[in-house]
């Protein structure tokens, strides 16, 4: 069976959530039109439709989970959407009064909307041009959920530079990892690629390979401050392969068909991830590694 995908390089009006709304709104409108059948399911990138450099304006400008789907909902019925969709998209949530750096996966146009997972930012970058330790708390939790594909992870921006994060969400079932971004662009590599969109790249083919599972990657495009951001969506294969691609700054959708049965041959002809399920016991339980003492292994060491 194959599953459809759209991503949407989408560029924001900085805190202006009812202009960014309209925009999606247009945009579902785009896929209702055709030609092309509708997508299973449509990603868009983190901080989507407020724009990422908010510092103290998170407060004013984040949502509970139920209260974005609702708002991503009534986009999608507004445009004229009859069916149900899926949808991924990067937003500032108010968790009871704690606030993260969020995604949701959640299913619109049914009978309700209907959250099915929400990945709170584990990594936020305090360094250099980001801030976001300040002004947010980090997520404590990588969880893995149901698709219509199969089962999934969400990683936000950062999460993926840290190897560990797609390998536990690959062991934990995950056979297509989804990644909303806002990358500001930063050097110039020797390819004549921005040296962070080379950099992504490599990050993004070599976490496909090494555990044979599909990469989404979402990226906003813009500028925020005079700050660029990188964009360069694309769709990855479960062999590394970059099947589709935008560049920096383009606004556009960019669309692929998953396959799931090239996940299942992908890991039968490089079985990394089955070599590292078998070792992982030996190497978490090393003395070496600086666990925490409540960590035992299965004799209560």
């Amino acid at each position: 069976m194959t599953f459809d995908t759209a991503i949407v390089q989408f560029k924001p009006h900085k805190g202006d959530v009812a202009a960014n709304l309209a925009k999606l709104r247009a945009i579902f409108a785009q896929f209702l039109a055709g030609p092309a059948p509708l997508p299973h399911l449509i990603v868009l990138p983190e901080a989507a439709l407020t724009g990422y450099f908010l510092e103290g304006g998170v407060y004013e400008l984040s949502f509970s989970a139920d209260a974005f789907a609702a708002k991503l909902d009534a986009e999608w019925r507004a445009a004229g959407g009859t069916t149900a969709i899926d949808i991924v998209c990067g937003f500032y949530e108010n968790r009871e009064g704690t606030y993260h750096n969020s995604a949701l996966y959640a299913t619109i146009g049914g009978a309700a909307p209907r959250v099915v997972h929400v990945h709170r930012k584990m990594f936020l970058p305090t360094y250099g041009v980001f801030d976001e330790d300040r002004f947010l708390s980090r997520g404590r939790h990588l969880g893995v959920f149901p698709t219509p594909f199969g089962t999934a992870a969400i990683l936000i921006c950062e999460d993926a530079w840290h190897s560990i994060m797609p390998t536990i969400a690959a062991l934990k079932g995950a056979r297509l990892i989804i990644i909303p971004s806002a990358s500001p662009g930063r050097g110039l590599a020797g390819s004549g690629m921005l040296e962070s969109v080379e950099r992504w790249r490599e990050t993004l083919t070599l976490t496909a390979s090494e555990h044979g599972v599909y990469v989404l990657y979402a990226g906003l495009t813009g500028f925020e401050g005079g700050k660029g951001m990188s964009g360069s969506s694309c769709i990855v294969s479960p062999r590394g392969e970059v099947l589709e691609s935008l560049d920096e700054l383009t606004v556009a959708i960019l669309r692929a068909p998953l396959d799931a049965a090239e996940v299942d041959l992908a890991r039968a002809t490089l079985p990394l991830l089955g070599d590292l399920s078998a070792v992982l016991p030996d190497l978490w339980f090393d003395d070496a590694l600086p666990l925490p003492r409540t960590v035992t292994d299965a004799a209560g060491r």
